[in-house]
């Protein structure tokens, strides 16, 4: 495997590297055959200002009715055991799970009435807007993150404008950060978990034994006298340790990692994510290094059964770390930049069946978000009594994607991107950002 331990290690025989060109030595793990110079020279920074989106992914699909748009007058096969509590908010209840968002309610946007769920179990619509099925030149179309990385282009040249720090499940469509769609393999995230956090680490090689090799390349004459700036900005990503500081939670201040948690033990995962409490702190970590987009699959919420034990236990941890994450960027002055957004593929059964759980319900769910200089402090949209549609402002999954990305500086009402059939593309057919929140 292409930036595997092998290749690193084969990086320490001369003979190798006589052989080897240099673009071929640059090649990393998390991006296949494609080389570092490449992935730099298709990310170019076009200028644009340091915004960014968190993307919480609740994978499994989280009960709205017991989360944000709660229902405690509905018959009990329907309402549940959950309470509604009061919010910062006057007006606004959420559920009793969240004591903590509730108390600073006036920093989010809970979205009622999502719409246009494909039914897919998976994080592709949360990541993209678009459905799985849907393709085009033979391909599904590209994340946020990658649409980001490839218009805006890195914040720092060390730093991979996109990434994704779903921990690998035994579903594995709840571990996606994401996907490059038609834009290509130099835009889809990096992953820095497993085999290329070691890569990012060089193997043991040290920056000096890499800055030799670097010499020797440039004296066969593999690069040129003058310089290839790609290659110099490749090395820079090699010897960077930016990226991986962002990732080193040890370096965080032991108060800030308290307030966070770390969303142990893991219960109700099964084949899906844990509640992995400091990758919400590391997204900011990584934010704030440079990076664009953050993705991260939190959580296992397809609950068909126990649903209110598991509601319990990964709603109190979901409230620890997004009132947390809300909290310090606010105090970082990042609040204005960095939108939050919390969500899942589809809400659940408004009848509580037999097991305590509640079934898959693409009819209609919920969303949370916060910061992006949106107009907070309100709610979107309503369901019927039951909780089973929307019968007030549906929200379709686009529009709130489209909102991203108007967020980020990226109008989705004008902007196109060329697929690889070399054709202009619109990045979604809901373009119009959120008038109640931009």
């Amino acid at each position: 495997m292409v930036g595997g331990p092998d290749f690193y290690s084969n990086l320490l025989t001369e003979e190798i590297m006589l052989n080897l060109s240099r673009r071929g030595f640059l090649s990393v793990g998390g991006f296949g055959a494609l080389s570092m110079p490449h992935i730099l020279q298709a990310q170019r920074q076009s200028g644009a200002s340091h915004k960014a989106v968190i993307n919480i992914f609740l994978g499994g699909g989280p009960p709205h009715q017991d989360m944000w748009d709660i229902k405690t007058d509905a018959p009990a096969e329907i309402r549940g055991e959950f309470k509604a509590i009061d919010t910062a908010v006057p007006g606004i209840q959420i559920g009793e799970s969240f004591p903590k968002i509730a108390s600073m309610m006036d920093k989010f946007v809970a979205i009622r009435s999502v719409v246009g769920s494909a039914g897919g179990h998976d994080g592709y619509q949360c990541m993209s807007g678009w459905g799985r099925n849907q393709k085009i030149v033979g391909v599904g179309y590209p994340s946020i993150g990658s649409v980001a990385s490839k218009i805006q282009g890195p914040v720092d040249v060390s730093v991979p404008a996109t990434i994704g720090l779903a921990e690998k499940t035994q579903h594995a469509p709840w571990s996606e950060s994401g996907a490059e769609g038609y834009l290509g393999i130099s835009h889809r995230p990096f992953k820095p978990n497993g085999e290329m956090m070691s890569d990012l680490t060089l193997n043991g090689i040290s920056k000096n034994r890499l800055q030799a090799r670097k010499d020797l390349l440039t004296g066969l004459g593999k690069i040129k006298p003058e310089g290839d700036v790609f290659i110099d900005e490749a090395f820079d990503v090699l010897t960077s340790s930016k990226l991986v500081d962002a990732l080193d939670l040890s370096q965080e201040d032991p108060k800030i990692r308290e307030r966070y948690g770390d969303g142990k033990p893991f219960k109700y995962q099964y084949d899906g994510a844990p509640t992995v409490n400091e990758h919400v702190l590391m997204a900011r970590r990584l934010v704030e290094a440079g990076v664009r987009s953050v993705s991260l699959s939190y959580g296992r919420w397809d609950s068909h059964g126990a649903n209110f034990d598991l509601v319990r236990d990964h709603g109190a941890k979901l409230d620890q770390c997004v009132s947390a994450l809300v909290e310090d960027l606010e105090v970082r002055g990042m609040l204005d930049d960095v939108t939050v957004v919390v969500w899942g593929e589809f809400g659940r059964t408004p009848k509580i069946n037999k097991n305590a759980g509640r079934d898959h319900w693409p009819q209609v769910s919920c969303a949370l978000l916060a910061g992006g200089g949106m107009k907070l402090g309100q709610t979107i949209g309503e369901t019927n009594h039951l909780g089973e549609y929307a019968i007030e402002r549906p929200v379709h999954f686009q529009e709130i994607v489209g909102t991203i990305y108007y967020n980020l500086g990226i109008d989705p009402r004008d902007t196109t991107v060329i697929d690889t059939g070399g054709r202009p593309q619109y990045l979604l057919d809901h373009r119009d950002p959120m008038k109640e929140l931009v």
